[in-house]
């Protein structure tokens, strides 16, 4: 007896119909494709497959914008101007420590509210915002409300992906079985829960500077800006030119920040202690690399959201930015 073909094969049959036949899923299909996932409405053979024919070629901007889409649907309508900028950290660091803390926080303190998102835990040896923010005092939102009230009292809140989409953290979770990261790590940061004008991303693998860049203009984001970060977070490298990707009230750019100090390498952190993140925060310890990426970082966001008129006045905006905080506390009371 034949048998009627699942609604989902035609999605794993686009992309794996070989090399010269296999295509990209257009921006509907990749909607449709990922709704049916959200819902549970695919076997998990199927979404296996799915994933990793993905993983092969790579996953395209109209994908990545597609899925997007989809995710979008299924999450709470965002308060209009509760949020000014979606901060993504799904990479975790293991070289340095997330000094684009400072640099958010700084930011939070100029009255910019910031929501950040992540997912703790899905590679080992890193250290993951979720728990460094525990180790701060600071709070982790167990739902949207909860984050909202969050970003009303101190404009700041971060939610771990398991609590806005429990479906992608679970897919998030295969990277252990499968071996590979998915797609699913490309776009849990395109996601924009509290639909935040301003969308920095972070990558690690320049390639994908054009994919969340595209995607970004597919979803109608008006002000972005990707680049290599440090670990593949939010977090510029000081040391380093700075190659930017970027949206500007609609329109694709390209930019190259130059280095903002001499030493073009930063050996290893070997110890990763939290605590001197507030050690640097207070004053009571001076790092001139952690400073340079916390001010390097602010002012790449500052030019986002077209706060400076270049990149110059961006860094000095940053610069005094930094130097004004309210050292006694990391958010407002």
């Amino acid at each position: 007896m034949l048998q009627t073909p699942h609604p989902f094969a035609r999605f794993i049959a686009i992309l794996g119909r070989g090399k010269n036949l296999t295509r990209s899923l257009t921006v509907e299909e990749a909607e449709e494709a990922m709704s049916m996932i959200l819902a549970g409405d695919v076997l998990p053979e199927q979404l296996g497959a799915f994933l990793m024919l993905l993983r092969m070629k790579e996953e395209s901007p109209e994908e990545i914008a597609g899925f997007a889409r989809a995710v979008r649907k299924t999450l709470p309508a965002p308060e209009p101007g509760l949020v000014a900028v979606d901060w993504s950290s799904y990479a975790g660091k293991k070289r340095q420590l997330p000094w684009f803390l400072l640099a958010a926080l700084c930011l939070v303190q100029a009255g910019h509210p910031v929501f950040m998102h992540g997912f703790d835990g899905h590679t080992p040896g890193r250290l993951y915002t979720g728990e460094v923010l525990t180790a701060l005092g600071l709070p982790v939102a167990s739902d949207f409300p909860s984050a909202a009230r969050a970003l009303r009292q101190s404009r700041f809140a971060y939610m771990d992906l398991s609590a806005i989409s429990p479906p992608l953290a679970r897919m998030m979770g295969f990277k252990p079985i499968l071996g590979l990261r998915s797609p699913i790590h490309t776009l849990a940061r395109m996601i924009n829960p509290f639909g935040a004008p301003v969308l920095p991303q972070g990558v690690f693998h320049p390639n994908y500077m054009n994919t969340h860049r595209n995607a970004a203009l597919l979803l109608g984001e008006n002000n972005m800006i990707v680049f290599r970060g440090e670990g593949g977070e939010i977090e510029r490298r000081p040391g380093k030119p700075c190659e930017t990707l970027g949206v500007r009230d609609g329109v694709a750019f390209e930019e190259r920040w130059p280095p903002i100090m001499e030493e073009p390498r930063q050996l290893p952190d070997e110890t990763m202690d939290v605590s001197r993140l507030l050690g640097v925060w207070r004053g009571e310890a001076h790092d001139a690399y952690a400073e340079a990426a916390v001010t390097g970082t602010l002012a790449m966001i500052l030019r986002a959201m077209k706060h400076a008129s270049d990149m110059e006045d961006a860094q000095i905006q940053a610069e005094t930015l930094w130097r004004g905080r309210d050292a006694g506390r990391l958010l407002a009371a």
